[in-house]
């Protein structure tokens, strides 16, 4: 099947900038804009998944409606976009009206079985998936045998199968062409090697999905709001043969011309920005990367740095998320690695000022204070302030320039500068 680019086409770069509590897209969209201006766009996509907005109590709508303002605002001319992140078939209505970026997170539908004869008779249709497959830009042709074709169908069919039903959900609500698809499968044990992930993509040209972004598995640890834990030579072998294998794919399955590599949660992950920069280049290959919660940690420290209100709040939400540690931590148990050991007490934070509180959470590792246990534990703790509902937003406004410039400064300096515009 071949697609033409009609529609909503994705830009080359984009950035996922999630926003708990949809008061900070002025600011992050003021990141984008400053790297436009240095003559490197960089779209925005603001993504909230369906546990968040459960959450926080809020609906995709007042995502949206956060994005429109802040472009109005900012009276930025370029494209942005608003993600129904990591959804389903039993949560993705909701967003249908608000949203134009679909993530389609199949993950733990992986390994299910597919229907009987099916693995058999993908491998039947597709035989240029065994044998040798000469793939440029890997320096050793890839080597597979007919049974390690159909393994990896039983492993990947099914949940490929399910992307397919939800996109035809969307499609026949949305119609083609007017969202923008994104299919998950990063959230599991183990990486995708290249010839599994060559599989998955033709499968995905099978089901008719004119997928733009796909989120494979990486090795090493992405954990939430810290660095990169794991080796970088081998994400970046693995990020390059990606690469090689999606333009493989396009060429021979003709997918979306502007196909490209999704890294989730890869807020903070500065030990692989320049791997990932470099891996660009030499493929002349886009990316789409995921910056969620950083925001929220942001809105934080501009709380700490504004005055004696913000810091006591700032401090009382620490308290009360170290009260809750094992309940915050489990939803997310595969993407933290905190040591309960390694967090203060609230007693020690009681008396902490507004430097002390800033620098350990701010994501500056030649800072002594800073404390990857504490933002890791408050990164995933936004329920905590949740549930302070309008005493936490008052103060979200009643400090707006202190947040907002640590939100931008964030998401420019740490992010969009050392991702997209290094040399």
């Amino acid at each position: 099947m071949s697609y033409r680019q009609t529609g909503i086409v994705l830009e080359k770069l984009s950035i996922g900038v999630g926003d708990r509590f949809a008061h900070q897209a002025k600011p992050q969209l003021a990141a984008c804009a400053r790297a436009a201006d240095k003559g490197v766009l960089v779209v925005p996509v603001w993504n909230k998944s369906n546990r968040e907005h459960k959450i926080v109590g809020s609906e995709p709508g007042n995502t949206r409606a956060a994005a429109d303002a802040a472009v109005r605002e900012l009276g930025w001319t370029h494209s942005y976009y608003v993600d129904a992140d990591h959804i389903n078939l039993d949560t993705v209505d909701r967003f249908l009206a608000a949203s134009d970026f679909y993530t389609l997170d199949v993950a733990d539908a992986i390994g299910h079985p597919p229907d009987a004869g099916a693995a058999e008779s993908f491998v039947h249709r597709h035989p240029e998936l065994v044998g040798r497959i000469e793939i440029q830009g890997i320096p050793e042709p890839l080597q597979v045998t007919a049974e390690q074709t159909c393994s990896a169908a039983r492993k990947y069919l099914f949940a490929v199968s399910q992307a397919g039903r939800i996109y035809r959900h969307i499609a026949d609500r949305k119609q083609a062409g007017h969202f923008i698809t994104e299919v998950s499968m990063d959230e599991t044990d183990s990486p995708q090697t290249p010839s599994e992930l060559l599989l998955i993509l033709a499968a995905i040209a099978d089901q008719g999905i004119p997928i733009q972004t796909i989120a494979p598995k990486f090795t090493g640890r992405f954990n939430k709001g810290v660095d990169y834990a794991g080796d970088v030579g081998q994400f970046e072998k693995e990020f390059g043969s990606d690469l090689a294998v999606i333009a493989h794919a396009i060429a021979h399955y003709g997918l979306p011309a502007n196909l490209k590599l999704s890294v989730h949660s890869g807020s903070d992950k500065f030990s692989i920005y320049e791997p990932i920069r470099r891996c660009l280049r030499l493929f002349g290959a886009g990316v789409h990367v995921k910056t969620a919660g950083t925001t929220w940690l942001e809105e934080l420290i501009g709380l700490a740095e504004a005055g004696p209100e913000g810091l006591s709040m700032a401090k009382q939400i620490y308290t009360s998320a170290l009260d809750h540690l094992d309940d915050l931590c489990a939803p997310y148990a595969a993407v933290i690695d905190i040591d309960p050991a390694r967090l203060p007490s609230a007693s020690e934070v009681r008396d902490w000022t507004a430097e002390q509180y800033a620098g350990t959470l701010r994501h500056d590792q030649q800072n002594p204070l800073f404390n990857s246990h504490v933002r890791q534990l408050l990164h995933v703790g936004y329920k905590i302030a949740a549930n302070l509902g309008n005493r936490y937003t008052d103060l979200l406004r009643a400090c707006e320039e202190s947040i907002s410039r640590n939100v931008t400064a964030n998401l420019y300096d740490r992010h969009i500068e050392p991702l997209f515009l290094r040399t």
